[in-house]
């Protein structure tokens, strides 16, 4: 039920972080992963160590996520070299950390359309290889600020909310086509964005490991099982959902 042997992921942000996480756990299951990213070096290095926990085979494909002409290419050029797509995370992703007030246009526009843009201009392009290969599973990243407010970060809070919802209708719409849409919330991982973010925002290690009753951060290998149940047959009636992987954060008092 969970083997994904014979099946493409594309994996945005798969790289590093949350994104390799899941990217290790689908080529553990047997699929054949693309990290799709910005930096050469580090999708190689990827790569090579997804090669070592399955068969499937990976490849990298530089994206540019924000870009429609660029995202275009990464699925035509993956259909090209794995033949199929069955399985599309959307998980690219910044922050910028300034208050409302402070933040410029420009900022909020960066912040959207890496974040959330991406994930529809990803999914539409898909959408045809997926509907072609009899249906798959899309899933979106959104965060722990879909939930809760933050003073600090309103354009990551918008773009993880409206991930959310982005979710709802995706599933909504293509349920006739056998396409499972799923969002997944992180709580708070030790990831190349939340080691910079304990910079910036003082006392947050303190209070996060306080509120989170395995009194620790999440790990990106955390995200290896989530992945492979939402890409696999095991979620074929599971869509439209937001599922929460924060070591219990969110339901704290």
């Amino acid at each position: 039920m969970f083997d994904l042997s014979g099946k493409v992921a594309i994996v945005t942000g798969g790289n590093g972080g949350i994104g390799l996480g899941m990217a290790r756990g689908l080529a553990g299951a047997g699929a054949r992963v693309v990290v799709a990213a910005r930096n050469p070096a580090k999708s190689r290095a990827a790569v090579d160590e997804l090669a070592r926990l399955g068969p499937g085979g990976s490849v990298a494909i530089e994206v540019d996520v924000a870009d429609e002409k660029s995202v275009n290419a990464l699925v035509a050029r993956t259909r090209e070299e794995c033949g199929r797509i069955d399985i599309l995370v959307n998980n690219a992703g910044m922050n910028i950390r300034k208050p409302p007030h402070v933040m410029s246009l420009a900022e909020w526009r960066a912040v959207m359309d890496v974040n959330l843009t991406s994930a529809y201009l990803c999914s539409h392009a898909a959408y045809p290889a997926l509907k072609a290969a009899s249906g798959g599973k899309i899933i979106n990243i959104g965060s722990m600020l879909s939930i809760f407010g933050a003073g600090f970060a309103p354009a990551y809070a918008a773009s993880k909310g409206g991930m959310v919802q982005f979710t709802k209708a995706c599933a909504s719409a293509w349920a006739q086509d056998n396409i499972q849409v799923n969002a997944v919330l992180p709580g708070w991982i030790n990831t190349e964005l939340t080691v910079q973010g304990r910079k910036e925002v003082p006392g947050l290690e303190e209070r996060v490991t306080a509120r989170t009753p395995a009194g620790r951060w999440g790990e990106p290998e955390d995200f290896a099982g989530i992945a492979v149940f939402l890409a696999s047959r095991a979620s074929d009636f599971l869509t439209g959902t937001a599922i929460a992987v924060d070591g219990d954060y969110s339901i704290q008092a």
